[in-house]
């Protein structure tokens, strides 16, 4: 299945910030992580995801620090700064409520 660019964009933000909740990572760790939680079904690029680690840093709500792997190769790893915390919670309320819509909308009246 292929999913719908708008819709991977759209969902980057909170799929972000809220992996950025389990603690700092780096961004080929985060490309990682979706293509893991989403079995393979969301795939992100370097050119996807560094522009809205970017806007995130720009807005407040992450941070980025240069550190150096287990192998000694330097990373610029993310961790969140406490205003995404409500941004976070933001996100979800709007990510639920569309997702009630579309239960209602996709859900047989007399089931």
């Amino acid at each position: 299945m292929k999913i719908n660019k708008d819709l991977v964009a759209a969902s980057a933000t909170p799929i972000i910030l809220t992996l950025l909740q389990e603690g700092e990572s780096y961004g080929y760790a985060i490309i990682q992580r979706v293509r893991e939680l989403s079995e393979g079904e969301v795939v992100w690029t370097d050119g996807m995801l560094y522009p809205i680690l970017h806007r995130l840093e720009a807005q407040g709500l992450i941070s980025a620090r240069w550190g150096e792997s287990e192998t000694g190769r330097k990373r610029k790893y993310y961790r969140l700064e406490a205003p995404a915390r409500d941004a976070i919670d933001d996100e979800r309320r709007q990510w639920n409520t569309m997702n009630i819509i579309l239960a209602r909308l996709w859900t047989p009246q007399n089931a």
